[in-house]
């Protein structure tokens, strides 16, 4: 008797900023909650990473207001924001999902569930590189990064009305267009030392508006969707 095929696992990063852009988006989390279950339901596997987002800004303005932050105590703020969202994610997919958090993606990770949830690790990076490493731990190839654009574009659109959308790129000429270092208020559509790594992983990083999840379940269905593929 032939063996299954072994489930293809999926690493979905989600910004922050989704699930908490002021309160709670549940609208946001029940459509995420539909969309992989019904990944499930054909085999798929998946990982989710939980950014910090507005929340975490929320605490690292707070502390540098009443005392000042050195970089470090930025990110660990980051951080822990980062693990507080992992749980509402934990919580939502608790039929599905391995019952801890996963906050070393370097581990070796044992755990056969449908849903594993992650969340940030250490300072010197943001979410967008744990995401690469446990993609990394455990075979997968696809990165789907959810955050509030549409494409990667050519310049900044807020400012530069010339700006063209970007459909698919290479990992070089995409790392041309970024800066070369993370800082923890960075915005890029993919951190640098993320982008290092996966470009050296031969990872596909899918990069999707996650205020628009109907380009999410065109993606997992294998159908035309608004997005940019780096690779």
């Amino acid at each position: 008797m032939a063996k299954n095929p072994a489930k293809e696992t999926i690493v979905i990063s989600v910004g922050g900023s989704l699930i908490v852009p002021g309160e709670i988006d549940t609208a946001f989390l029940k459509t995420l909650k539909s969309l992989v279950e019904k990944g499930i339901s054909k085999g798929e596997r998946f990982v989710i990473i939980a950014g910090g987002g507005k929340t975490a800004r929320n605490y690292q303005q707070a502390a540098d207001a009443v005392s000042g932050l050195v970089r470090e105590d930025v990110d660990w703020l980051g951080i822990h924001a980062t693990r507080l969202n992992a749980q509402l994610l934990r919580a939502i997919f608790i039929k599905h999902a391995y019952p801890v958090i996963i906050k070393d993606p370097t581990r070796t990770i044992t755990a056969k569930n449908n849903v594993l949830i992650a969340a940030g690790w250490k300072p010197g990076w943001s979410t967008d590189y744990d995401a690469v490493l446990i993609a990394k731990n455990l075979g997968a190839k696809k990165v789907v990064n959810l955050s509030n654009i549409d494409y990667v574009y050519t310049a900044d659109p807020r400012k530069d009305k010339n700006a063209k959308p970007i459909k698919e790129i290479s990992w070089k000429d995409f790392r041309s267009m970024i800066p070369k270092t993370w800082d923890p208020g960075l915005s890029s559509p993919f951190d640098p030392v993320a982008s290092k790594k996966a470009e050296q992983l031969g990872l596909e990083v899918t990069i999707l508006n996650g205020k628009k999840l109907g380009e999410l379940a065109k993606y997992l269905s294998g159908k035309k969707f608004i997005g940019t593929v780096i690779h």
